[in-house]
This record gives structure tokens, sequence and C-alpha cells, in this order.
């Protein structure tokens, strides 16, 4: 698979953020208090599930963030397929910071985890169509472009990330312009000449008139799979098709069978469970080091 990190410009002040959050005005109560300040530690991240990491970027700007002297070695990367018990990274370095950077890095890393893990499970369930499998804008708020990396990371791809880069006309603005030739039309005299259309149809009658009045792609919205197929030879490859609505692992071969260009769900990125991923003691770990 193949997926471009996330710049730093955008990681690190949300991971900062999270921090904040978590550290609030007094720092961490416990570590201070229990850990001498002088202490270093060696710890393993380790999955518990199998599954694809993605995310430790995020765990690796955590720890700088809250102790720049904190070693880590990567040992199972972004995408990399993980086994319950493998070790993905090893940390080195004063024992406060471990521990006080250790519940945001994992939050990270165990929900955009979780994210690849699902992905990968959908992109499996439909190999051998041609379909795609994309993300939607459901996702956790100011986490979007993290959740739709990890969708990436899992092997799929991304619908818009926002409003702004991409119109879709969805059934609210059909009913509210009147109809579904109006709206398309008003939305073809106002967009730019880079932006792509695509209009959300729920029935073959108003695929007709979207094919008519021409659009870049059809989302095809909780149709029938016998419906799906009609729709896609009716389309015959002149415009993208986009299936959405009551996707799972067990109906996705299915709606890929009727030849739709894409497949997309919200409930990657805002149901996934996460992948189960500790910060753990190794069995012949450094602990409770002394710096000189």
């Amino acid at each position: 698979m193949s997926f471009s990190p996330l710049p730093s410009t955008l990681i690190e002040p949300i991971v900062r953020g999270a921090l904040l959050e978590d550290l609030g005005r007094c720092g961490d109560l416990t570590s201070d208090a229990v850990i001498p300040h002088d202490c270093t530690a060696t710890l393993v991240i380790k999955s518990r599930q199998a599954g694809i990491v993605a995310g430790l970027d995020l765990v690796a700007y955590a720890f700088l963030l809250v102790e720049p002297e904190i070693d880590m070695e990567i040992w199972r990367p972004d995408g990399s397929d993980v086994g319950a018990g493998e070790t993905i990274a090893k940390l080195c370095g004063p024992a406060r910071g471990l521990l006080t950077g250790e519940r945001t890095a994992l939050n990270f890393l165990c929900r955009l985890s979780g994210i690849a893990t699902a992905t990968a499970a959908m992109v499996e369930a439909v190999r051998g169509h041609k379909a795609r499998i994309v993300c939607t804008r459901k996702t956790t708020p100011g986490l979007r472009a993290l959740e739709k990396y990890a969708v990436r990371v899992g092997g799929g791809a991304n619908h818009r990330f926002g409003l702004d880069d991409g119109v879709l006309i969805k059934d609210n603005h059909i009913a509210i312009a009147g109809d579904i030739r109006t709206a398309i039309e008003r939305a073809r005299a106002a967009a730019g000449h880079m932006v792509k259309i695509e209009v959300e149809v729920d029935s073959l009658e108003q695929l007709d008139v979207a094919l008519t009045v021409g659009v870049d792609a059809v989302l095809l919205d909780n149709m029938s799979i016998e419906d799906l197929a009609r729709a896609v030879a009716i389309v015959g490859g002149r415009t993208i098709t986009e299936a959405s609505g009551r996707v799972t692992p067990k109906t996705a071969p299915v709606i890929a069978a009727t030849g739709v260009d894409l497949i997309s769900m919200g409930w990657l990125t805002h149901s996934a469970p996460i992948l189960d991923i500790g910060l753990d003691i190794p069995a012949h770990g450094n602990i409770g080091t002394r710096l000189n």
C-alpha cells in the first residue's frame, strides 16, 4: 500500500492540544510525586490484538513535546500488519516523561490503528472487484485529517475533506432547491472549472435526470442490490458511481459485484473500534535506573 505521512505542521498542534487537555494547570501530579526526576526506563509499545498500525508520528510527537530526551525506536511502521503480542516500538528515556505522554500517545495510536484495521478488512472484503473503499465527513471534530489518513493507511481512499473541496448535492439540497435538475444546474453555474459535482440519487428516475443534465459522479444512496446493478448499467461508464448505505463486511462484496466504482461508509471513521495497544514493561526492561 502507498500513503504519504502527515505534515508535521498539522500533527504538532493537534498533539500539543491533546497534551494540554491532559496536563491541565498542574501537570502530571502522579508521576511527579511517585517517580524520581532522575529515573529512566525502557518501555515497549505492544499490540494486544491483530491489526494495522497507524499513528506513530503522533506518538513520537507526544513524547517529544513532553520530554525531548525520550528516544523512540520504531519496529513496525505505519501500515504494518501486527499480531497480538507483537512489539510496535521501543521507548527509552526519563521515566516521568514516558508515563506522562503514555495516554495521549496511545489514544492517538489505538484510534487510528482501529480505523486502519477496519478499513483494511473492508478493502479485503471487496478484493477482486474494481470498487474502492472510501470514507466520509463523519469524523471526530478536529481529527478529520488524522482519521482520513488512517483510512489511507488501511488501503482505502478519501471522499472530500470538507464542504469547500467539492460539490455534493444531497437530498435536502434537492428538496429545498425544488428538484434535482434545478439543483444541478445551479451548482454547475456556480462551481469553478476545477470543482467536481456529485449528486445523491435514491431512484433510477433521479439518476436519468442527473445524467441528462450532467454530473461528475452519482451517489447511489440506500439502493437495493438490484437497483444498484441497474444504475451501473444505465450509467454505462459515463460518470463515477458511488454506493452508500448499510455497508458492512458482509454486504460489501455483493455491493461491489454490481460494478460500482466507490463504496463509501461513515462508520469507518465514526464507529470503528480501537485497536488494543499498550505501553508495557519488557521482560528484561531497564526500569528505575537513575540518570548519571
